[in-house]
């Protein structure tokens, strides 16, 4: 993440800005950091999760959230944009704009080069004390790999890999099942696993 302002700007100082702005940006601890665009993998990935879990839902309370909807991580301060977000409780907002989501459930997240290590490292610790999540999922975009960590009772987390386009991807919590060959679907050239 590269910084887009050096001086300290308060958490609505930001949302102001961002409310405004005709791109997004993350913030945390009183710095900006302007989000990189997506690959046409990554954004296929999206685009058919997003569609998945919409059409499982229909019927259910639970709902799905692109990558505009920002997630306010509470413990540390962080404003981000996760690429898709589940909630299935009645939603809660940070204002009346309805769009920071304070209790998301699911937060999944399409990997690339230059953010698979925060999302693995420093940005899964801080999902983590969202108390409402119990599932981080993590989506390669080059090959069919998905990484799923499941929250125990004991604040532990399970953790469970699926290769290969014939894998199923299943979501207790909010009871979904996915097949690898539709999280991929048009996505080209995927590399052999």
């Amino acid at each position: 993440m590269a910084s887009q302002h050096k001086t300290f700007i308060t958490p609505e100082q930001y949302l102001a800005m961002e409310r405004l702005a005709d791109r997004k940006s993350e913030y945390f601890a009183g710095e900006v950091f302007a989000m990189a665009g997506a690959s046409e993998q990554h954004i296929t990935i999206v685009s058919n999760l997003t569609y998945l879990f919409v059409s499982q839902f229909k019927g259910r309370p639970c709902k799905t959230y692109s990558s505009e909807m920002k997630v306010l991580v509470a413990a540390t301060g962080l404003f981000t944009y996760p690429d898709v977000v589940i909630v299935c409780a009645e939603p809660v907002f940070h204002d009346t704009k309805r769009d920071v989501l304070l209790n998301p459930q699911v937060l999944i997240e399409v990997l690339s080069d230059s953010t698979e290590a925060y999302d693995r490292g420093k940005k899964f610790e801080y999902y983590g004390s969202i108390d409402t999540i119990t599932d981080y999922v993590l989506v390669s975009q080059d090959r069919p790999n998905v990484e799923r960590f499941e929250r125990q009772a004991a604040q532990g987390w399970h953790y469970t890999r699926l290769v290969g386009l014939g894998s199923v991807l299943e979501i207790e919590a909010i009871q979904c099942r996915l097949m690898l060959a539709d999280v991929y679907d048009k996505v080209s050239p995927l590399a052999a696993v």
